[in-house]
C-alpha cells in the first residue's frame, strides 16, 4: 500500500512534446505551479505528438498510459500543461475516472488561494467564473425538462440555461465594481502624477525576486517566498532617495507564459499601475537559463496591457547565484539600461537608489521645463 502524504492531492502532470524548445523549463514550471496550489506531484507523464488528439488531447495509448499511473500511485488529479477544451476535459474525466484540471485552472486555482484583498478575490471570482461559463455541462438530468406541480412550476427555463442567467448577472455586477474601483485608483493616481513624485512599478516573471526587492528598498514586509504567485496585490509605498526625495514604487504581481486572458482582463485595474508608471523596473531573474523566454513573456504581456510605452529598466537580480558582480549598463544614448544586483543580499542595491535619483531628477527637471514653456506661451498669448 502506497504512503499517502499528510496534506495535499496526489497529482499526475501531464507535459506533451509538441517541438518546444524549452520542454524541461516548462515541466519544472507546472512543478512548481502544483506546488503552489498546494498539491503533491507523484508522477509525470510526457510523449511526443505532432498536433493534440481533437477528443482528449493525448490520444488513445497516452491516455492508457495516464490511467495506470493514476492506479499505481493512487493520484486524486491529473494536471494538463496544456489548455484544454471543455470537450477534452470531460472526456478524458470519463476516461480516466480521476479530476483533470488544465494550466488555466491551476494558475486561477493559485490565484484563489493567494488573493487576500476585496479587489483581489473579486477579480479573481470573475476570471473563474468566465473560465467557468465555457465548462458549463448539461448534468441536471433531473431538471432537464421543467415539470408541473407545486414549486415546479416557473418560466420554463431548463437548468443549465438558468445556470449561465445567474453566472452572466454575477459576471456583469463584478466587472461594474471594479470599473467603479479602477475608476477611484485612477482619480488617486492622477492626483500623484500631477506633483513631482517619480512613479515607478516592479514588474516581472512570477518568482523573479519582486517582492524581495520591494522589501529591501522600502521596508514594508510585505509577504515574499519562493513560490509562484506568492504577490497579488500591488501595494505602493513612499520612498525617500538621497539627492531626489520621495518616489512612489508598486509592487505588481508576477507574469507567466501562457497567462490566461481572462486573468490578464479581471487584473486589468490591478495592472494600471504599471500601465501609469512613469519608469518600469523590469526584475529579472538571471540565475534562471530561462530568463531571456521569460523577459519576452513579461513584455508580451506588458504589451497587452497597453504598458510597452512606459520606459523600462532592467534589474538583473539574484547575481549572488551567478558569478556576476553588481553594476550599471547604459544604452548608447547614456540612458540607465540594466542595474545587476542582488535583492537578497543587498549587493548593488546603492546603485539601484542612484539609477532611480536619476530619473526622479530627471522628471522634476522636465517638469520644470514643461511649466516655464507654458508660462511663456501664456505671456505671448497675452501680449497678442
Amino acid at each position: 500500500m502506497i504512503e499517502r502524504p499528510a496534506a495535499g492531492e496526489r497529482a499526475v502532470i501531464v507535459q506533451l512534446d509538441f517541438g518546444q524548445l524549452d520542454l524541461d523549463d516548462q515541466l519544472e514550471e507546472v512543478r512548481l505551479l502544483a506546488e503552489s496550489a498546494g498539491g503533491v506531484v507523484v508522477a509525470e507523464v510526457g510523449g511526443r505528438r505532432q498536433s493534440p488528439d481533437p477528443k482528449t488531447y493525448a490520444g488513445k495509448g497516452k491516455v492508457d498510459e495516464i490511467s495506470a499511473m493514476i492506479a499505481a500511485t493512487e493520484a486524486d488529479l491529473v494536471i494538463f500543461n496544456h489548455e484544454l477544451s471543455p470537450a477534452q476535459q470531460r472526456n478524458l474525466e470519463r476516461s480516466l475516472q480521476c479530476r483533470v484540471i488544465d494550466r488555466t485552472s491551476l494558475i486561477l486555482d493559485i490565484f484563489a488561494l493567494r488573493a487576500s484583498s476585496a479587489e483581489g478575490k473579486l477579480q479573481v471570482e470573475l476570471a473563474q467564473l468566465e473560465h467557468l461559463a465555457t465548462r458549463l455541462v448539461r448534468g441536471w438530468t433531473h431538471l432537464e425538462r421543467q415539470r408541473g406541480g407545486i414549486g415546479m412550476r416557473g418560466p420554463g427555463e431548463k437548468q443549465l440555461e438558468t445556470d449561465r442567467r445567474l453566472l452572466g448577472n454575477r459576471v456583469k455586477l463584478l466587472k461594474e465594481h471594479l470599473g467603479k474601483l479602477s475608476r477611484q485608483r485612477g482619480v488617486q493616481r492622477k492626483a500623484r502624477m500631477r506633483g513631482d513624485v517619480l512613479s515607478v512599478s516592479l514588474v516581472g516573471y512570477t518568482n523573479a525576486g519582486k517582492s524581495t526587492l520591494f522589501n529591501a528598498l522600502t521596508h514594508a514586509g510585505v509577504f515574499a517566498a519562493n513560490q509562484l504567485f506568492a504577490t497579488l496585490d500591488t501595494t505602493s509605498r513612499k520612498l525617500w532617495i538621497e539627492g531626489a526625495g520621495n518616489i512612489v514604487i508598486s509592487d505588481t504581481v508576477g507574469f507567466i507564459r501562457d497567462l490566461p486572458h481572462s486573468l490578464v482582463d479581471a487584473f486589468h485595474a490591478t495592472l494600471e499601475a504599471a500601465t501609469d508608471a512613469d519608469l518600469l523596473l523590469h526584475v529579472v531573474d538571471s540565475a534562471s537559463h530561462a530568463r531571456d523566454e521569460q523577459v519576452s513573456e513579461v513584455d508580451k504581456v506588458l504589451a497587452e496591457i497597453g504598458a510597452d510605452t512606459v520606459r523600462q529598466v532592467i534589474v538583473w537580480n539574484k547575481i549572488d547565484l551567478t558569478d556576476a558582480s553588481s553594476g550599471v549598463e547604459r544604452d548608447e544614448y547614456g540612458n540607465i539600461a540594466r542595474v545587476r544586483i542582488s535583492a537578497r543580499s543587498g549587493e548593488g542595491l546603492d546603485l539601484l537608489r542612484e539609477s532611480l535619483a536619476e530619473y526622479a531628477i530627471a522628471k522634476t527637471q522636465a517638469r520644470k521645463k514643461a511649466l516655464i514653456e507654458a508660462e511663456r506661451e501664456a505671456q505671448h498669448d497675452h501680449i497678442y
